[in-house]
């Protein structure tokens, strides 16, 4: 072409969107919050594509370039301003026991015993506490609930 535009200028951008598009789903499927970022760098490389004629080596460097400028930002962002769960404690089951008075059905002897919660049983640690004893859970080891006797 007479411009310096060819067909295969144009492909190369809508090759990076389509990159771009894939790499937005795999963050999709693979939730981590890593591939967006690519994701972001492969738009601005379709964008300059779309503006500048580059050869593929330097359409490489700067999606490199940018990739690892998206992350870095990415990552620091993040750290300031960390995801809130709605769930938090979805996968620490136990966690969501901490500061909780539940009564033993069960004596803790030598300082082990098991603690009904609900329709299940967990491990507990603790002083020895007769059945009927209230107790609350102070922190988790593991799947063990540490208990001491509720004032």
């Amino acid at each position: 072409m007479e411009d310096g535009f060819s067909l295969m200028d144009f492909l190369g951008a809508w090759s990076w969107w389509i990159f771009a598009a894939v790499l937005a789903i795999l963050e999709l499927l693979a939730p981590g919050v890593f591939f967006i970022w690519l994701a972001g760098a492969a738009v601005v490389v379709a964008l300059v594509s779309l503006v500048l004629p580059l050869s593929f080596t330097l359409q490489l460097a700067i999606f490199a370039v940018f990739s690892v400028l998206f992350v870095w930002a990415g990552r620091r962002y993040l750290a300031r301003h960390p995801i809130e769960s709605d769930h938090p404690f979805l996968n620490k089951r136990g966690q969501e026991y901490v500061g909780e008075v539940f009564t033993l059905d069960q004596p803790i002897e030598d300082g082990r015993g098991k603690l009904k919660i609900g329709d299940g049983y967990w491990l507990a640690r603790g002083p020895d506490l007769a059945t009927g004893t209230k107790v609350r859970v102070v922190r988790l080891d593991g799947a063990t609930l540490i208990v001491e006797p509720a004032a």
